[in-house]
């Protein structure tokens, strides 16, 4: 893991006035030092330059980047951020290509598979990645992104010059970008965020690699393609064969992302999809006589104060307890409280370089700086909802039913905690339906497919598309904060594009939800587990993380030089703040209610505050 950096003009000749333009490759890698400390480097020539800072996870004492090769009497240079978990396999075909290694790393893999395959050979890499390649023969730059978009690559586009990075910050640093908004950033934060729409930086000028997609940057300009695309297509196979394949295909994922050459680790959450990733890895390691470290996340007095509902229906602490009884490993309780999570609100922007889910990015950022004090690679459960139906969303009527993203369903609060200037000007609904139309004509559906089954189809892209890369995001910006890989098993590609044309009768048999991964583990888990419905990642019922918001609500409302104060409904919020929470009534997600709104705002306000942004 690492952080890349860079930028790239066919107008310049950087090599004439080096120190400069490397102390910017400098400042750059920098800026997203905590990405990983172990190495550094940087690569300056006449159009280009590249910098990095690195994470050792493989070959911890070669393979620093910029790595570049010469091949053929060409020069091909390359930064990357990511694993690679197919290594293995294309550095066999490689060598027997007449290929040498000087590394036992996946960045000379990748490097020398494109050097083999063009821009090809991205499709033949299972793995988190963002890498960047100059090849200096073409006079061409590309930038590649994993097919989920797990790693981030952001990018600027600014008089005749490319600027890149891992994280927004980064760009930054560079003279030709600074930190700018207009109104469709803010259609983002108070419309779609904490999501963003695919692509979109919400700074004025700054955009992203679109997931499965890779761009072209040379004297013609900037151009971007898709390399992968989900493709609807009939399934064939018997219930029977689907649990057996589901589960080759979840074991396979879990054990490819156990290679490492540093001690890996996963977030236990009780829920079943973080017990099959422990139980798989667990089992693993076992058989080579070692012990897997495993980590629970929880807040200080939740038992006393938690509050059933809907969406998060009991706690997770005595699932945890029954994995613990059934499974040999290395466990830690970690905690949070209330004080420690508001706080935690301004790191998670500093995390994100914008706001965020609030205390759920908060608690993330806490938890994965405590982790990394053990561990420097962990597992996650991640992503099984989207692709294998978890979500409410997925099965009640009013979220099926709803012209617009299912999660957000309540986007009536959003205005009301803006004034009526800003509720005009924005027309955050207008803006809303627009993103939403374009996504739902993007869907693949089935030549034929309508009702119920199309609009389920629909969904789950929805979820794949929105939902899920917002998750993504969180999880990268908060583990890599803390210098922490954040593997993601369940989205690996293989799965998703098998259980995209899974019908719905199958992932639910019976109205199970997640049924066929139900069915693909009950041998390998409890009971209890196995059948265990559907509670999201916890977050704190504690009355005085509430008042701690409130309170600072309050602190923003008297200011009038705060920086969100001129769009604010004052009376509105005053009127929240006045009434009682409903947990029960999500925003965004299943977990962001009026405390986390409070949050939310208070983010925002930091957000305008540090980047110095003018409303």
């Amino acid at each position: 893991m690492c952080g890349i950096a860079g930028f790239c003009s066919f107008d310049m000749d950087y090599t004439s006035n080096p120190y400069y333009w490397n102390n910017i490759l400098v400042k750059m890698r920098e800026s997203i030092a905590h990405r990983g400390k172990d190495n550094t480097g940087e690569y300056l020539k006449e159009h280009i330059g590249l910098s990095q800072t690195r994470l050792t996870i493989r070959d911890l004492y070669n393979g620093n980047q910029p790595m570049t090769r010469i091949i053929g009497g060409n020069e091909y240079t390359i930064i990357y951020n990511g694993e690679i978990y197919n290594m293995e396999p294309l550095k066999e075909d490689l060598i027997s290509k007449g290929y040498t290694f000087e590394t036992t790393t996946d960045t000379e893999v990748i490097l020398y598979a494109y050097i083999e395959y063009g821009i090809n050979a991205v499709k033949l890499l299972n793995g988190i990645f963002a890498y960047v390649i100059w090849d200096n023969s073409l006079k061409k730059l590309f930038l590649f992104r994993d097919r989920c978009g797990i790693k981030p690559l952001f990018y600027s586009l600014k008089r005749n010059t490319i600027v890149f990075a891992s994280e927004i910050k980064a760009l930054f640093e560079h003279p030709k970008v600074s930190p700018e908004i207009d109104n469709n950033s803010l259609r983002e934060i108070f419309g779609i965020g904490p999501a963003r729409t695919e692509g979109n930086g919400v700074f004025k000028g700054i955009f992203e690699i679109k997931y499965g997609h890779y761009g072209v940057y040379d004297i013609n300009g900037f151009k971007e393609y898709p390399y992968w695309q989900l493709k609807s297509e009939e399934f064939t196979k018997t219930y029977e064969e689907a649990v057996s394949d589901i589960r080759y295909l979840v074991t396979s994922a879990i054990e490819y992302q156990m290679v490492s050459d540093v001690p890996v680790c996963s977030f236990l959450s009780g829920g079943l999809d973080s017990c099959i990733v422990t139980a798989i890895a667990s089992n693993y390691l076992s058989k080579k006589g070692k012990t897997f470290n495993t980590f629970s996340f929880d807040f200080k007095d939740n038992n006393k104060y938690f509050v059933s509902n809907s969406f998060q229906p009991e706690q997770d602490r005595p699932y945890v307890d029954i994995m613990l009884n059934n499974f040999k490993v290395n466990h830690t309780y970690l905690e949070c409280n209330e004080e420690e999570l508001a706080d935690y609100l301004y790191f998670s922007v500093d995390a994100k370089d914008l706001p965020g889910m609030a205390d759920v990015d908060a608690s993330m950022l806490y938890f994965c700086k405590l982790v990394k004090e053990h561990n420097k690679v962990a597992l996650t459960g991640e992503c099984a909802d989207e692709i294998f139906g978890g979500y409410p969303w997925f099965h009640r009527e009013e979220f099926i039913n709803a012209d617009t993203f299912p999660w957000s369903v309540n986007y009536s609060v959003r205005n009301s905690i803006l004034n009526d200037d800003a509720v005009k000007e924005l027309d955050l609904k207008g803006y809303i339906d627009k993103q939403y139309k374009i996504s739902i004509s993007q869907v693949p559906c089935l030549e034929g497919e309508d009702g119920l089954k199309k609009r389920q189809r629909e969904i789950s892209y929805l979820n794949l598309k929105w939902f899920m890369t917002t998750l993504l995001d969180r999880m990268d910006r908060a583990s890599m904060y803390s210098g922490l890989e954040a593997r993601v098993p369940y989205a690996d590609h293989r799965i998703i594009e098998y259980m995209w044309n899974v019908p719905w009768e199958y992932k639910c048999p019976n109205g199970v939800t997640k049924g066929l991964l139900r069915d693909s583990v009950k041998d390998l888990l409890p009971a209890e587990i196995t059948y265990r419905k559907k509670s999201p990642y916890p977050k704190t019922y504690n009355p005085n993380y509430e008042k701690i918001l409130k309170d600072r609500v309050l602190s923003i409302l008297s200011d009038t030089n705060s920086p969100i104060y001129p769009i604010l409904n004052k009376q509105e919020i005053n009127n929240l703040l006045n009434s009682s929470s409903d947990y029960g009534k999500p925003w965004f997600g299943q977990l962001m209610a009026t405390p986390q709104l409070y949050a939310y705002i208070i983010q925002v306000n930091y957000w305008l505050k540090k980047y110095n942004l003018s409303l």
